[in-house]
């Protein structure tokens, strides 16, 4: 197929090299250039995939309009907060019927929208898929084994998807419950700089479980208030992807959370920085969504407090460990 990668980050990048290499014609359109041109000439993207050879057959661009136009299959990878403009951007364009791979993770600030939802809002008429699971980029850029989820209502598409990104070192499953899938890859971040400030005050392994055990029974409350399926927070969207950014040393949210613990604001901690950690603006998300729906988000609301009200980091989770007495499956 005629494929476009919309967004040429770490994750984007890497999904388009597979593309090219599974034998797909595959445009990466990117924001910068300057990675348009690293990528297209030179076939490696030094911005935000250093030391990774790309497919020679990739090319890149930086005209989304004209390479929206050729595509048979879009898939997105852009940050979240930027998703809706991208998406807007090419109402009009995107041909007929063409698929749309939402490799984006997040939910929506103002409007509290899952990925899918902003790009079906901008995009009507055209089947969606969820792409999620525990996937490193740099890992999947240089061939080493993973395993993620393609979820869609439509279960022909989800095969699709499967069928276009598989090969001998990435194995992709299907799903139906979208819902589920968006809702792992997007509160698994927040959990993630949960861990990374437990870790940063060196609180231990212990803590370090705890924290992620009961973050995944807060993510799959949170789910099934949405409908999402509880069995899909067992899966690799859900634990598999949360016990990996939780713990990975290659985890952005996890070394966010890491500087924080050990005592940096959060100002200084993102100041700088080419690549997003969505888990910050994830947290703001996922507390008012979980206040809309009336869930109880325990670790949520500590990782808010630390991040946005100043909150110190040594009191929220002795807040945490004070908390009335429950039953666990409560």
């Amino acid at each position: 197929m005629r494929c476009l990668v919309v967004g040429a980050g770490a994750w984007g990048t890497a999904l388009a090299n597979l593309l090219a290499e599974n034998g797909h014609t595959t445009t990466l359109w990117a924001y910068e250039p300057d990675v348009a041109e690293a990528v297209t000439l030179h076939h490696e993207n030094p911005r935000f995939l250093a030391g990774v050879g790309l497919h020679p057959g990739l090319v890149a661009t930086d005209d989304l309009a004209g390479a929206v136009a050729e595509a048979e299959c879009v898939v997105f990878a852009s940050p979240s907060h930027a998703l809706r403009e991208v998406a807007r951007q090419v109402r009009g364009a995107v041909p007929a019927g063409a698929p749309l791979i939402v490799a984006t993770k997040g939910i929506e600030t103002q409007r509290l929208c899952l990925m899918t939802d902003v790009v079906a809002e901008e995009l009507p008429g055209h089947p969606i898929v969820a792409l999620s699971g525990p996937s490193f980029a740099l890992e999947v850029a240089q061939h080493l084994p993973t395993a993620i989820v393609a979820a869609s209502a439509d279960v022909e598409m989800a095969r699709l998807a499967q069928h276009l990104f598989s090969t001998s070192a990435f194995r992709v499953y299907t799903q139906r419950d979208v819902t589920g899938v968006e809702l792992g890859g997007a509160l698994k971040n927040v959990m993630a700089v949960a861990t990374g400030i437990v870790d940063g005050l060196q609180l231990g392994f212990n803590a370090r479980a705890a924290l992620i055990t009961r973050g995944l029974a807060e993510m799959t409350r949170l789910g099934v208030a949405l409908g999402a399926e509880p069995s899909t927070f067992a899966g690799l969207a859900g634990i598999g992807d949360l016990v990996l950014t939780c713990t990975g040393s290659l985890s952005r949210n996890r070394q966010v959370g890491l500087e924080i613990g050990r005592g940096a604001a959060l100002a200084d901690v993102l100041e700088g920085r080419e690549t997003v950690a969505e888990g910050v603006a994830t947290t703001e998300s996922a507390l008012a969504l979980a206040r809309r729906e009336g869930v109880e988000m325990p670790i949520v609301q500590a990782v808010h407090r630390v991040l946005f009200e100043r909150h110190p980091a040594r009191w929220a989770l002795v807040e945490l460990m004070t908390r009335d007495l429950k039953d666990e499956q409560g």
